[in-house]
């Protein structure tokens, strides 16, 4: 009975050990997965920063040649209408990076988390 207990005991242990070793895989694939996602989405934004200092900068050019205060608000109203339509975009960009990467880092987790609770 006590052989017995032992045996059990120590498949029960290998069991275990197998199963926090798959969890621990389909951890560390979750985070190499978020990890190459927000390095995407930093890129992204950087890229959105740039585009933007650049068409503030050309904005600000054009505001120094405008000629009289009608042209100055010519400019003022449609650089801030194309801004705005700019930043609603790259907002949509981002976000649906965001939950692309955010989908991408949990499925390794649904997966693993998946066959260990089937016992495989």
């Amino acid at each position: 009975m006590a052989e017995k207990s032992v045996t059990q005991s120590k498949e029960a242990f290998e069991k275990m050990s197998a199963t926090t070793g798959e969890a621990a895989d389909a951890m560390q694939h979750s985070y190499s997965v978020a990890l190459k996602g927000v390095q995407e989405y930093n890129k992204k934004w950087v890229e959105f920063a740039q585009a933007n200092t650049k068409a503030t900068m050309d904005f600000a050019q054009r505001m120094f040649d405008a000629k009289s205060p009608s042209e100055f608000m010519e400019l003022s109203t449609a650089h801030a209408q194309k801004q705005l339509t700019t930043l609603t975009e790259q907002t949509k960009q981002l976000e649906a990076l965001a939950q692309q990467v955010t989908l991408a880092a949990a499925e390794p987790l649904k997966t693993g988390f998946t066959k260990v609770s089937a016992g495989t």
